[in-house]
């Protein structure tokens, strides 16, 4: 019987020589359909989870709006399956003016609401993003102190003078910033003094099971110690027990996010009313 596999064809070399290389392209593509059919469909949507203060942790400091988009069953798919692929895509620049928009109808329609948005530092000159921006602080005189946007430190790190430059125009006009999972990548300090961030979030790779781990212990005291010096506002991510939340508690860090405190949830906790909370 003739075989069906040319070796001549591309893909066939490809799955014959690194089935491991052939199978994650072929991932990532059903990744990228995916998100490209819910951006058609307009099934976009953020989840928020709170991020409470170390001093009081019964009322959330803000939130932290994350992206979520729908697949063909209408499940709810979290970024972390779908980022990475679409990251250096148009998809991504995409995504990040959803998020923007939706985060800014959130401050838009909850006054009292203070929200953290992820954005790709490649979406910096992107136009539809400066855009959406735009219209939406010229909607609400509030809503530019009320509004962080998060860079990831290895998205940060592509491109550092023009982030610095970016973040210092928007600054100007009330926005905070915050650096997303600190200690994960490779900031070059001397590029951390410039960029001036608000707000820095330690990875949860350093947080998960720190009151067991004195490697990750010694490690996160060090990012709390650098971020004092910088005059930077720390956020724990990744704060799952009791436990860890007291080490982190002692040590000084600010501010506490994780499934301890709270899942992400896509109806806005401020929709829900006390007595709901009670039930």
């Amino acid at each position: 019987m003739p075989s069906n596999t040319n070796p001549t064809n591309p893909d066939t070399a490809a799955r014959l020589d690194n089935p491991l290389d052939f199978a994650t392209r072929e991932r990532d593509k059903d990744t990228i359909q995916m998100v490209r059919a819910a951006l058609q469909r307009k099934q976009v949507m953020l989840a928020y989870q709170p991020v409470v203060r170390a001093d009081d942790t019964h009322a959330p400091a803000f939130y932290e709006g994350l992206i979520r988009v729908l697949d063909n069953t209408g499940r709810i798919i979290p970024a972390r399956e779908f980022i990475e692929v679409v990251e250096t895509d148009e998809m991504g620049r995409i995504l990040d003016c959803h998020a923007l928009e939706l985060g800014l109808v959130a401050l838009a329609q909850e006054p009292t609401l203070r929200l953290s948005i992820n954005m790709s530092a490649r979406s910096i000159g992107y136009p539809r993003w400066m855009k959406t921006l735009n219209h939406g602080l010229s909607q609400d005189e509030t809503i530019a102190e009320r509004l962080i946007l998060e860079i990831t430190e290895s998205s940060a790190m592509l491109m550092p003078d023009i982030v610095t430059a970016f973040m210092r125009d928007l600054q100007a006009l009330g926005i905070s910033f915050a650096l997303d999972d600190f200690g994960a990548g490779f900031t070059a300090f001397r590029f951390l003094k410039n960029f001036y961030f608000d707000i820095v979030k330690i990875d949860g790779q350093f947080i998960r099971n720190i009151q067991n781990d004195t490697d990750n212990q010694v490690l996160t005291q060090a990012l709390v110690s650098i971020a004092e010096q910088f005059e930077m506002f720390t956020v724990a991510e990744c704060v799952e027990t009791a436990e860890d939340a007291g080490f982190l508690m002692e040590i000084g860090v600010d501010c506490l996010q994780g499934y301890y405190f709270g899942a992400p949830a896509t109806r806005p906790p401020w929709h829900i009313s006390e007595q709901e909370k009670r039930a």
